[in-house]
Protein backbone atom coordinates (compact mmCIF):
# COMPACT_ATOMS: atom_id res chain seq x y z
CA UNK A 1 0.00 0.00 0.00
CA UNK A 2 3.30 2.51 -0.07
CA UNK A 3 2.53 5.78 -1.82
CA UNK A 4 -1.70 4.87 -1.23
CA UNK A 5 -3.92 7.50 0.12
CA UNK A 6 -6.26 6.42 2.86
CA UNK A 7 -9.68 7.75 4.32
CA UNK A 8 -10.91 5.87 7.46
CA UNK A 9 -14.03 7.49 9.25
CA UNK A 10 -14.38 7.20 12.40
CA UNK A 11 -10.81 6.31 12.54
CA UNK A 12 -10.03 7.22 16.28
CA UNK A 13 -10.58 4.40 18.32
CA UNK A 14 -12.33 0.17 18.06
CA UNK A 15 -11.81 -1.49 14.81
CA UNK A 16 -11.22 2.44 13.30
CA UNK A 17 -8.34 2.76 14.76
CA UNK A 18 -7.04 -0.73 13.97
CA UNK A 19 -8.06 -0.47 10.23
CA UNK A 20 -6.01 2.84 9.93
CA UNK A 21 -2.82 1.13 11.58
CA UNK A 22 -3.55 -1.26 9.23
CA UNK A 23 -3.12 0.47 6.59
CA UNK A 24 0.01 3.15 8.33
CA UNK A 25 1.81 -0.09 8.66
CA UNK A 26 1.51 -1.34 5.17
CA UNK A 27 3.02 1.52 4.35
CA UNK A 28 0.23 3.77 3.20
CA UNK A 29 -0.56 7.77 3.91
CA UNK A 30 -3.50 7.88 6.01
CA UNK A 31 -6.31 10.60 7.46
CA UNK A 32 -9.08 9.86 9.91
CA UNK A 33 -11.99 11.91 10.80
CA UNK A 34 -14.20 11.49 13.74
CA UNK A 35 -15.81 14.01 16.19
CA UNK A 36 -12.89 13.64 19.00
CA UNK A 37 -9.24 13.94 18.49
CA UNK A 38 -7.92 10.10 19.54
CA UNK A 39 -6.07 10.17 22.53
CA UNK A 40 -2.85 8.78 21.28
CA UNK A 41 -1.75 9.90 17.55
CA UNK A 42 -1.60 6.60 14.97
CA UNK A 43 1.92 6.61 13.99
CA UNK A 44 2.97 3.42 11.41
CA UNK A 45 4.86 1.07 13.19
CA UNK A 46 8.24 2.12 11.56
CA UNK A 47 7.60 5.70 13.44
CA UNK A 48 7.56 6.51 9.29
CA UNK A 49 4.09 8.19 8.77
CA UNK A 50 1.26 10.27 11.25
CA UNK A 51 -2.06 9.62 10.25
CA UNK A 52 -3.49 13.20 9.62
CA UNK A 53 -7.01 13.99 11.78
CA UNK A 54 -9.94 16.05 10.26
CA UNK A 55 -12.33 16.54 12.88
CA UNK A 56 -15.83 15.76 11.30
CA UNK A 57 -19.17 14.32 12.47
CA UNK A 58 -20.07 12.40 9.65
CA UNK A 59 -23.70 12.49 10.47
CA UNK A 60 -23.85 16.09 8.89
CA UNK A 61 -23.80 15.98 4.83
CA UNK A 62 -21.14 18.77 4.63
CA UNK A 63 -18.42 17.06 6.21
CA UNK A 64 -17.91 14.62 3.56
CA UNK A 65 -16.40 17.30 1.46
CA UNK A 66 -14.69 18.56 3.97
CA UNK A 67 -13.16 16.00 5.24
CA UNK A 68 -12.12 14.34 0.98
CA UNK A 69 -10.79 18.03 0.47
CA UNK A 70 -8.81 17.96 3.62
CA UNK A 71 -7.49 14.70 2.33
CA UNK A 72 -6.39 15.72 -0.95
CA UNK A 73 -4.93 18.90 -0.46
CA UNK A 74 -2.49 17.29 2.40
CA UNK A 75 -1.95 13.87 0.26
CA UNK A 76 -2.65 15.25 -3.13
CA UNK A 77 -4.77 11.88 -3.85
CA UNK A 78 -7.32 9.39 -2.37
CA UNK A 79 -7.05 6.01 -3.25
CA UNK A 80 -9.17 4.23 -0.64
CA UNK A 81 -11.80 4.97 1.34
CA UNK A 82 -12.85 2.76 4.53
CA UNK A 83 -16.50 3.68 5.89
CA UNK A 84 -16.19 3.03 8.92
CA UNK A 85 -18.29 5.20 11.49
CA UNK A 86 -21.03 3.90 12.84
CA UNK A 87 -22.78 2.07 15.71
CA UNK A 88 -26.27 1.98 18.28
CA UNK A 89 -27.41 1.79 21.53
CA UNK A 90 -29.56 -1.00 21.78
CA UNK A 91 -33.34 0.53 21.83
CA UNK A 92 -36.73 -0.62 22.16
CA UNK A 93 -37.90 -1.60 18.90
CA UNK A 94 -41.26 -0.81 19.47
CA UNK A 95 -40.96 2.60 21.24
CA UNK A 96 -37.66 3.97 19.55
CA UNK A 97 -38.33 7.28 18.42
CA UNK A 98 -38.65 8.76 14.87
CA UNK A 99 -35.37 11.27 15.65
CA UNK A 100 -33.52 8.40 17.35
CA UNK A 101 -34.42 6.17 14.50
CA UNK A 102 -33.51 8.82 12.30
CA UNK A 103 -30.14 9.28 13.57
CA UNK A 104 -29.15 5.76 13.40
CA UNK A 105 -29.62 5.97 9.94
CA UNK A 106 -27.88 8.86 8.70
CA UNK A 107 -25.12 7.83 10.72
CA UNK A 108 -24.50 4.03 9.37
CA UNK A 109 -26.28 4.19 6.09
CA UNK A 110 -26.61 8.18 4.49
CA UNK A 111 -23.02 8.98 5.71
CA UNK A 112 -21.55 6.27 4.14
CA UNK A 113 -23.15 7.15 0.96
CA UNK A 114 -22.26 10.57 1.01
CA UNK A 115 -18.58 10.05 1.97
CA UNK A 116 -18.59 7.73 -1.29
CA UNK A 117 -20.26 9.70 -3.42
CA UNK A 118 -17.36 12.57 -2.61
CA UNK A 119 -14.44 9.79 -2.94
CA UNK A 120 -15.70 8.79 -5.76
CA UNK A 121 -15.52 12.37 -7.23
CA UNK A 122 -12.22 12.15 -6.70
CA UNK A 123 -10.95 8.71 -7.83
CA UNK A 124 -12.63 8.83 -11.30
CA UNK A 125 -10.17 11.47 -11.86
CA UNK A 126 -7.06 9.87 -11.04
CA UNK A 127 -5.80 7.55 -13.94
CA UNK A 128 -5.73 3.96 -11.76
CA UNK A 129 -9.12 4.84 -9.92
CA UNK A 130 -9.63 3.91 -6.50
CA UNK A 131 -11.59 1.48 -4.22
CA UNK A 132 -14.70 1.62 -0.98
CA UNK A 133 -14.70 -0.33 1.81
CA UNK A 134 -18.12 -0.08 3.51
CA UNK A 135 -17.71 -1.70 7.14
CA UNK A 136 -21.13 -3.32 7.55
CA UNK A 137 -22.36 -6.21 10.32
CA UNK A 138 -24.10 -9.08 10.74
CA UNK A 139 -26.66 -7.53 12.10
CA UNK A 140 -27.86 -6.72 8.36
CA UNK A 141 -27.75 -10.34 7.36
CA UNK A 142 -30.02 -11.70 9.87
CA UNK A 143 -32.73 -10.29 12.66
CA UNK A 144 -31.13 -8.15 15.46
CA UNK A 145 -33.05 -7.89 18.31
CA UNK A 146 -33.27 -4.79 20.02
CA UNK A 147 -31.43 -2.63 16.92
CA UNK A 148 -33.91 -2.37 14.39
CA UNK A 149 -32.73 0.71 12.57
CA UNK A 150 -29.21 -0.42 13.05
CA UNK A 151 -30.14 -3.48 11.42
CA UNK A 152 -31.96 -2.06 8.62
CA UNK A 153 -29.21 0.45 8.21
CA UNK A 154 -26.39 -1.84 7.69
CA UNK A 155 -28.51 -4.32 5.55
CA UNK A 156 -29.06 -1.32 3.78
CA UNK A 157 -25.30 -0.69 3.51
CA UNK A 158 -25.02 -4.32 2.03
CA UNK A 159 -27.58 -3.11 -1.00
CA UNK A 160 -25.65 0.00 -1.43
CA UNK A 161 -22.01 -1.80 -1.73
CA UNK A 162 -23.80 -3.91 -4.72
CA UNK A 163 -25.39 -0.69 -6.33
CA UNK A 164 -22.93 2.05 -6.12
CA UNK A 165 -19.94 -1.42 -7.23
CA UNK A 166 -22.17 -1.40 -10.62
CA UNK A 167 -22.56 2.89 -10.73
CA UNK A 168 -18.81 3.63 -9.76
CA UNK A 169 -17.29 0.92 -12.15
CA UNK A 170 -14.80 0.36 -13.47
CA UNK A 171 -12.62 3.23 -12.40
CA UNK A 172 -14.05 2.68 -8.66
CA UNK A 173 -14.65 -0.99 -6.95
CA UNK A 174 -17.00 -1.21 -3.83
CA UNK A 175 -16.91 -3.94 -1.41
CA UNK A 176 -17.61 -4.60 2.51
CA UNK A 177 -17.04 -6.35 5.10
CA UNK A 178 -20.05 -7.62 7.41
CA UNK A 179 -18.14 -7.89 10.65
CA UNK A 180 -19.39 -10.32 14.08
CA UNK A 181 -19.14 -9.60 17.50
CA UNK A 182 -15.63 -7.83 17.52
CA UNK A 183 -14.16 -7.48 20.77
CA UNK A 184 -13.49 -3.68 21.39
CA UNK A 185 -12.63 -1.12 24.44
CA UNK A 186 -16.64 -0.95 24.67
CA UNK A 187 -17.32 -4.47 24.66
CA UNK A 188 -18.03 -4.30 28.69
CA UNK A 189 -20.79 -1.86 28.09
CA UNK A 190 -22.68 -4.47 26.38
CA UNK A 191 -20.95 -8.02 27.83
CA UNK A 192 -20.28 -7.03 31.40
CA UNK A 193 -16.62 -8.29 32.67
CA UNK A 194 -14.33 -10.58 30.77
CA UNK A 195 -16.36 -13.54 32.11
CA UNK A 196 -19.24 -12.19 30.42
CA UNK A 197 -17.42 -11.25 27.33
CA UNK A 198 -16.11 -15.12 27.19
CA UNK A 199 -19.31 -16.30 27.42
CA UNK A 200 -20.66 -14.20 24.77
CA UNK A 201 -17.83 -15.36 22.55
CA UNK A 202 -18.07 -19.28 23.54
CA UNK A 203 -21.15 -18.80 20.98
CA UNK A 204 -19.23 -18.48 18.15
CA UNK A 205 -17.68 -21.79 16.43
CA UNK A 206 -13.90 -20.32 16.74
CA UNK A 207 -14.82 -20.34 20.48
CA UNK A 208 -14.06 -16.19 20.39
CA UNK A 209 -15.13 -12.72 19.54
CA UNK A 210 -13.03 -11.33 16.44
CA UNK A 211 -9.86 -9.02 17.17
CA UNK A 212 -9.97 -5.66 15.89
CA UNK A 213 -6.71 -6.27 13.46
CA UNK A 214 -8.92 -9.61 12.32
CA UNK A 215 -11.21 -7.27 10.59
CA UNK A 216 -8.63 -4.51 9.51
CA UNK A 217 -7.03 -6.94 7.83
CA UNK A 218 -9.76 -8.16 5.95
CA UNK A 219 -10.45 -4.47 5.14
CA UNK A 220 -6.69 -4.05 3.63
CA UNK A 221 -7.26 -7.09 1.30
CA UNK A 222 -10.25 -5.65 -0.42
CA UNK A 223 -8.15 -2.70 -0.85
CA UNK A 224 -5.52 -4.13 -1.87
CA UNK A 225 -4.24 -5.39 -5.49
CA UNK A 226 -4.85 -8.55 -3.96
CA UNK A 227 -8.62 -7.64 -4.78
CA UNK A 228 -8.37 -6.28 -8.02
CA UNK A 229 -11.39 -8.34 -9.40
CA UNK A 230 -13.68 -8.11 -6.36
CA UNK A 231 -16.13 -6.37 -6.31
CA UNK A 232 -19.42 -5.49 -5.78
CA UNK A 233 -19.95 -8.20 -2.74
CA UNK A 234 -19.58 -8.45 0.75
CA UNK A 235 -16.71 -10.63 3.40
CA UNK A 236 -18.82 -11.90 6.21
CA UNK A 237 -15.97 -12.16 9.24
CA UNK A 238 -18.34 -13.90 12.15
CA UNK A 239 -15.76 -17.08 12.80
CA UNK A 240 -18.36 -18.99 11.18
CA UNK A 241 -21.15 -17.16 13.14
CA UNK A 242 -23.52 -18.75 15.88
CA UNK A 243 -24.19 -21.65 17.42
CA UNK A 244 -27.79 -22.37 15.97
CA UNK A 245 -30.59 -22.14 18.62
CA UNK A 246 -31.58 -25.62 17.94
CA UNK A 247 -28.11 -26.87 19.57
CA UNK A 248 -27.98 -24.23 22.43
CA UNK A 249 -31.39 -26.03 23.58
CA UNK A 250 -29.82 -29.82 23.52
CA UNK A 251 -26.73 -28.69 24.72
CA UNK A 252 -26.62 -25.67 27.08
CA UNK A 253 -22.59 -25.18 26.81
CA UNK A 254 -20.85 -25.42 23.22
CA UNK A 255 -19.42 -28.73 23.41
CA UNK A 256 -15.31 -27.83 23.44
CA UNK A 257 -13.51 -28.39 20.59
CA UNK A 258 -9.95 -31.06 19.80
CA UNK A 259 -7.00 -29.13 19.54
Amino acid sequence: MSERVVLVTGGARGIGRAIAQAFLDAGADVAICARHEPDEALRSADGARLACFVAADVRDPESADIVVGATTRRFGRLDVLVNNAGGAPTADSATASPRFSTSIITLNLIAPLVFAQAANAVMQGQADGGTIVNVASVSGLRASPGAAAYAAAKAGLLNLTRTLAIDFAPKVRVNAVAAGLVRTEQSALYYGDDDGIAAVGATVPLGRMAEVTEIADVCRFLASPLASYVNGTHITVDGGGEWPAYMAAALPKPSPRAP
